[in-house]
């Protein structure tokens, strides 16, 4: 059986295999919970699904890190990182503007593009992507935590076993034959290892997408089983105007047809575009502590001469994180990121490179939906990354709740700061301080 050529984009220092298949009017991008671009081909009922999506579009696939083909760094990094890697792709084929289907898991990378980058995103459509996986108290669907350990403890204790994979060919395929057993046992084993799939699933216990999928402004379609109707629909009220539509059954290979004959349908009679006026974005703002009593001990000409070296530092890592410089005011910054785990790197960056000219620097981190305004940002967001750095000491980062479950698998620890009132912002906030190794 011919298998598509296989090719390598460049995700920061990660090489992330992919593949083009077809010519169809626009770009899709498929992304599932875990992937292998050369097993799919050899199963008839995966064939025939990326055949037919091939015959209406430029199907693109990619096996994320960690994962099938791609470099497995003992770091898998987070959301962010499997976000980049879609970007990555896109880049090294030029596709400007493509339709995000993520099914399970790979849906968490897809609405994460689809809110950060809505000038790149056609349409988003889930196939079984709920906000979070485990249950909390004000997040009454997924599994509860004793359940969601137990099933981690048994990733860990039984992944690759052949017992384990064919448990969970029979719950993929309740139809599934001896063939299509074998084949499953074989696919899952390349598709990630044990310490791979155990920190995949550490990640998807971490990460919250509630706040992401509320910044969701393009056309999105969310598809359910029977059995996660009720958290699907809970996903379709969270975007704004998305559209949800039943699947007959609860496993993709049983709904492989109604899953293209309802993205074709959606995405061909979605509204024409219009230009994004808000985006998912990770706010940053640094301010400097005892400026004013600095400033009087050092006399004008020397703190002027500090503070050019400061912003000289704190532009330049900006830089090097892809953070942008929206305002300086006063001794601080007000920045913009693309995502959350940039711009808490590049805080400590500041943050520490400040200590090496004997300045104090706090520092607040925000990830919500910001209103575009010409070359601004606005909206509650804004006002809220204000607040959280307001809550800081001197040389300390303070992140809200978003950022620390968005950056999950990012390597950062937290303390945890309680409960706060944000002035001007509705609500309480629990606020959460970055944990120096």
């Amino acid at each position: 059986m011919d298998i598509p050529e296989i090719h390598y984009a460049r995700s920061g220092d990660v090489a992330i295999a992919y593949q083009v298949v077809g010519e169809g009017t626009f770009d899709l991008v498929f992304v599932p919970t875990f992937a292998n671009l050369v097993f799919p081909w050899l199963n008839p009922e995966w064939k025939a699904f990326y055949d037919r999506l091939a015959s209406f579009t430029r199907l693109i696939m990619l096996d994320k890190r960690g994962t099938g083909l791609s470099d497995r760094p003992r770091d898998l990094g987070s959301l962010e990182a499997r976000m980049d890697d879609i970007r990555a792709v896109l880049d090294a084929i030029g596709a400007e503007r493509v339709v995000l289907v993520g099914a399970g898991g790979g849906g968490q990378p897809c609405a994460m593009f689809a809110a950060t980058y809505p000038e790149r995103t056609r349409a988003l459509v889930l196939v079984n992507t709920p906000a979070r996986a485990v249950r909390t108290e004000d997040y009454p669907y997924g599994l509860g935590p004793d359940a969601w350990r137990e099933q981690l403890r048994e990733v860990r204790q039984r992944w690759g076993e052949r017992d384990y994979f064919e448990q969970q060919a029979r719950l993929a395929n309740p139809s599934a034959d001896d063939e299509f057993v074998d084949w499953f046992v074989t696919c899952q084993r390349f598709n990630a290892s044990p310490g791979a799939a155990l920190n995949f699933y550490r990640v998807l216990g971490e990460t919250d997408l509630r706040d992401v999928f509320a910044s969701v402004s393009v056309p999105t379609l969310v598809l359910h089983g029977p059995a996660q109707r009720d958290e699907m629909l809970d996903v379709a009220r969270r975007v704004p105007n998305a559209r949800s539509v039943a699947l007959p059954a609860d496993t993709l290979i049983e709904t492989f047809g109604d899953i293209v004959r309802e993205t074709r349908a959606f995405v061909e009679g979605a509204q024409p575009d219009r230009i994004p006026d808000s985006i998912l974005a990770t706010v940053l703002f640094t301010d400097l502590v005892g400026s004013t009593q600095r400033a009087a001990a050092l006399g004008d000409r020397a703190w002027r001469e500090l503070l050019t070296r400061h912003y000289e530092d704190v532009r330049r890592d900006l830089a090097r994180f892809r953070g942008e410089e929206v305002d300086s005011a006063g001794d601080g910054f007000f920045c913009r990121f693309d995502g959350p785990a940039r711009a808490m790197a590049c805080a400590r960056a500041i943050v520490s490179r400040a200590k090496e000219l004997d300045l104090g620097v706090r520092a607040g981190i925000h990830t919500g939906e910001c209103e575009v305004v010409g070359e601004k940002l606005a909206g509650i967001s804004v006002v809220t990354g204000a607040r959280v750095a307001a809550l800081a000491d001197s040389g300390e980062v303070l992140v809200s709740q978003t950022v620390k479950d968005l950056v999950a698998g990012s390597g950062f620890d937290f303390v945890d700061r309680g409960e706060h009132e944000l002035k001007g912002v509705p609500g309480t906030w629990r606020i959460y301080a970055f944990a120096e190794a």
